[in-house]
């Protein structure tokens, strides 16, 4: 039967925290442009996903925004000004199909000084917090640390950090920094005693820094929750309390796992606490486990995922990251990335969020775009991109559909609109100024920079950053696959073809992208949306579905089954939406740029071959 249900917007209504900051709070945002009725509602975890006030199931995809937070020459923050946020955010949104954003924060600029929060830090951190959620992208900020803090750091090192304050560092006599002879910067994680013996010193509270760190946290948040209106604040998905974090070092008979239940899990359960006092009770903490516990280097890994937590539930996500090691290191992974080679990481990803019973993100992944192994980049990213989107390789897909697993979230590392045009000094020292990249011990990752007019443009092929995704499914995701025919230099890389045993569909999808979508239908009313990439004009752009087929998808409209809008932020970005009337049916949805004004007997014949494939299988 249909559904009747009022079809109203849902607004978040925000308790203020028992936290007060100084300073007046923003009017009431009005309406996103572009918006539609069941737009802008909060999100929520539930079975294991992330879900809308109408009940669809949500797919986080973007990027960090940004490294920049890591350096000094804007304060901590990722722009000099809102006027670049505003523009970073319609590039991501118009140019990355982005629809979400992991935002950094810098502790260190947040508590200058002991006690004492800069509230000029915080506003202006949160007006560009703002440029984005007025663009519709969904927003998850990050107390972002690496080496623990850049004040452990001398003047002439060949590396620095970020994360804690100058003051946090001289409490603890911590020896001279060094690494000894490392050749990439992560190895002063492990190496570099005074980057060890400070986060040892975190992690047991030593001189009270936990505490420090959590009344500044919870001093923090309570100023967003009260300088965002209540729909603004709908757009904050959650917080992200510590990344990438490490022990330091293992007391006597200690191991990585008692590490992560004795010492991390607390930590996130006081960090829970401290989101509730500050207004954010009905949001999640993105928790990420011990840094090393999913490394692809034998040698690295460690165990942990927080395998004694319990089930996490609704309060909290899964929240990981994975780079290739073996691919970053130029040694251990000759070749290039190939079809199917993260589908085994990628599933212990999506094994590990299904037992502790919550969604997961995948809030770094990426690699190098200069330097030795650079061009390995094409294939790791287009292998990533395919591991978030199904658990199967693309030789595999068509076969075994209902294996595809969960499409996962993910905020790729990263966006950085002043890449290769940065003037940081390193480590304060006037003497070392670094511009190229990204400016922070040799990265250079930004899938963006600024032309020589001041234009946001990719670095990376479009066709792999710009994709579509099922950014809501009205019920339960069944299989995704996308082929985005991405490039490698000259030569598109194909990992998924469509079957030989669907002619028809092969045929109208030709040498196009395509996506497809399985789902079963809901109980609610809102539509399904598929990210369109600006590869697929709308006016080009072909849907065959149980729905029905066209060529070209009108304009929305709550009778029309298959139809086009502008994705809400007014960035000029836009949607499939595909509406059903019925809960617990099987639907599916093929969209692809390949075809070129298909005749009806064609549009009729791969309906017909899809049909007939999706009953096979699911």
């Amino acid at each position: 039967m249909p559904n009747i249900r009022t079809r109203l917007l849902l607004v978040l209504v925000v308790l203020f925290g028992s936290l007060t900051v100084a300073g007046a709070p923003s009017a009431t945002a009005a309406t996103l442009p572009d918006s539609l009725w069941f737009d802008e509602s909060p999100l929520t975890v539930q079975n294991g996903r992330f879900v809308d006030g109408n009940g669809r199931e949500v797919v986080l995809r973007g990027y960090n925004v940004s490294g920049e937070s890591k350096l000094a020459e804007n304060s901590g923050l990722p722009f000099a000004s809102v006027a670049d946020a505003r523009k970073s955010a319609t590039a991501l949104r118009a140019l990355g199909g982005g629809n979400s954003v992991r935002f950094l924060l810098s502790w260190a600029h947040a508590e200058p000084t002991r006690g004492t929060v800069d509230t000029a830090y915080l506003a202006a951190a949160t007006d560009q917090m703002r440029a984005f959620l007025d663009a519709g992208i969904r927003v998850y900020p990050d107390f972002h640390q690496d080496l623990y803090s850049r004040h452990l750091f001398n003047t002439g090192s060949w590396y620095t950090g970020d994360g804690a304050p100058k003051w946090a560092v001289a409490l603890g006599s911590y020896p001279t920094e060094s690494c000894g002879i490392c050749l990439f910067w992560g190895q002063n994680i492990t190496q570099n005693q005074a980057v060890t013996k400070a986060q040892y010193d975190f992690w047991h509270n030593t001189y009270g820094l936990q505490d420090a760190f959590l009344d500044t946290a919870q001093k923090a948040m309570a100023y967003v929750e009260q300088h965002l209106s209540d729909a603004e604040f709908a757009g904050v998905v959650g917080f992200d309390p510590y990344n990438e974090p490490y022990a330091g070092s293992y007391d006597s008979g200690q191991t990585s796992r008692s590490w992560e239940q004795n010492l991390l899990w607390p930590f996130y359960q006081k960090f829970r606490a401290r989101m509730d006092a500050a207004g954010w009770q009905d949001k999640p903490a993105f928790v990420e486990p011990n840094l090393f516990w999913n490394a692809n280097i034998d040698s690295q890994k460690q165990e942990g995922g927080l395998l004694d937590a319990g089930t996490l539930g609704p309060r909290y996500v899964f929240n990981t990251h994975f780079y290739d090691q073996k691919a970053i290191s130029g040694i251990l992974m000759w070749g290039n990335a190939s079809d199917g080679q993260y589908a085994t990481d990628f599933g212990t990803i999506r094994d590990r969020a299904s037992a502790a019973g919550t969604a997961a993100v995948v809030s770094e992944f990426g690699h190098p775009l200069s330097g030795t192994v650079s061009g390995k980049a094409p294939t790791v990213d287009k292998a990533m991109y395919q591991a978030l989107d199904s658990r199967l390789p693309g030789s595999g897909w068509w076969a075994n559909p209902a294996s595809s697993g969960a499409v996962l979230s993910g905020n790729q590392w990263q966006w950085d609109i002043y890449n290769g045009r940065h003037h940081e000094l390193m480590n304060d020292n006037p003497d070392k100024v670094q511009t190229s990249g990204d400016a922070w011990n040799d990265e250079d990752l930004s899938a963006v920079r600024l032309d020589d007019s001041g234009v946001a443009t990719l670095r990376q092929d479009n066709r792999l950053l710009d994709r579509v995704y099922p950014s809501a499914t009205a019920g339960k995701t069944l299989a995704f696959t996308y082929e985005d025919r991405s490039r490698d230099g000259s030569t598109t890389l194909t990992w998924n073809p469509v079957s030989s045993s669907l002619p028809n569909v092969s045929q109208l999808v030709g040498s196009g992208q395509y996506g497809l979508l399985v789902w079963r239908s809901g109980n609610g009313t809102a539509p399904t949306e598929l990210h369109l990439p600006a590869s697929f004009p709308t006016s080009t752009t072909t849907v065959v579905s149980d729905l029905g087929t066209v060529y070209g998808p009108p304009a929305y409209a709550t009778s029309t089954p298959i139809a086009a809008a502008p994705e809400p932020g007014g960035t000029g970005s836009r949607r499939l939406l595909l509406t059903d009337s019925d809960s617990g049916v099987l639907h599916y949805a093929l969209v692809t740029n390949g075809a070129t004004a298909p005749s009806a007997s064609l549009l009729s014949a791969a309906r017909s071959e899809l049909a007939a494939w999706a009953a096979a299988h699911f």
